[in-house]
């Protein structure tokens, strides 16, 4: 893919958490401007500014280097290097898969220290929310080789135990829940997974097929984190990309705008249990016309 050797150098979301506790530390233990933080460590003052902003990758060297160089206490110094380890835990993540692009990894990451998702499918159900055979056509149709399906899945699922552990909502267009990737029985699967995943808590929400009151021209992710700013993953076809700081600001606009448009949680459901009952119906007349097609007239 385009997009995977462009991701290796994308700040993961321990960089910004990090990024943002060395701020606080320059600002806290030191009255070091950014300039002056940035000479004392030997850095150009712009390596720092996005350092601190955590729009770059950072290594513990790095860290140590700059609290070494800005003179705190040596205890204080160790404290701090120990809490950044601490936070620091590696994930499957952080291990290469075969046949897997490295930027599945690298979001994955960025949900393990999310507290809140929020996802925008237009024309695919969200990829934590995917059932095996959904997943299966729909990585078939990205272009994904037979010998890689399984790791590719397997990573999806890994990805979606992240939602045991943090508020999701997915705004889901019509249009994606009447694409049958994977055939019919697969499409009604899904939309039965989609009813069980509502009763353990995620909130799905359905985007009217024809409304004309929000643009939404790409399927995205918002993540939010209880110490850093809110990151947003834009998916494309030569692979995603991240958008920071105040860039972030025009898709939580969408987000509040489509949280008016979308039906409730209780419409949705309604909508999802009714799109099965039609797979019922559809199912009892080809048992009874032995799965011929009903034709109307005579012959």
């Amino acid at each position: 893919m385009i997009g995977e050797g462009y991701m290796k150098d994308e700040p993961r979301a321990r960089d910004r958490l990090i990024g943002a506790r060395i701020r606080a530390i320059r600002k806290e233990y030191t009255t070091l401007s950014l300039e002056a933080a940035s000479t004392m460590a030997q850095w150009a003052p712009a390596k720092l500014s996005r350092t601190e902003r955590g729009l770059r990758r950072i290594t513990d060297q790095e860290v140590a280097t700059l609290i070494t160089s800005w003179q705190l206490p040596a205890k204080e110094r160790d404290r701090l290097l120990e809490e950044l380890q601490i936070g620091a835990s590696s994930g499957w993540w952080d291990r290469p898969i075969p046949g897997v692009p490295h930027e599945v990894g690298a979001l994955a990451s960025y949900e393990a220290d999310a507290n809140e998702l929020v996802s925008v499918a237009i024309t695919l159900v969200p990829g934590l929310l995917q059932t095996y055979k959904t997943a299966v056509a729909a990585l078939t149709a990205d272009g994904v080789q037979a010998q890689d399906m399984e790791t590719n899945w397997m990573a999806r699922l890994h990805r979606q135990q992240i939602l045991t552990r943090v508020d999701y909502t997915a705004f889901i267009s019509e249009t994606a829940l009447r694409t049958p990737y994977g055939g019919p029985d697969a499409l009604r699967e899904q939309l039965e997974h989609l009813l069980a995943a509502q009763d353990r808590g995620v909130e799905v929400r359905i985007i009217p097929a024809h409304q004309t009151r929000v643009t939404t021209l790409h399927p995205f992710h918002l993540m939010r984190f209880a110490n850093t700013a809110p990151v947003v993953h834009v998916e494309m076809a030569a692979g995603g990309f991240y958008i920071h700081d105040k860039e972030v600001r025009p898709y939580e606009v969408v987000l509040q705008r489509l949280d008016q448009v979308a039906f409730s949680q209780s419409d949705t459901r309604t909508l999802l249990q009714r799109q099965v009952k039609g797979f019922d119906h559809v199912a009892q007349i080809e048992q009874v016309c032995g799965r011929q097609p009903v034709r109307g007239g005579s012959a």
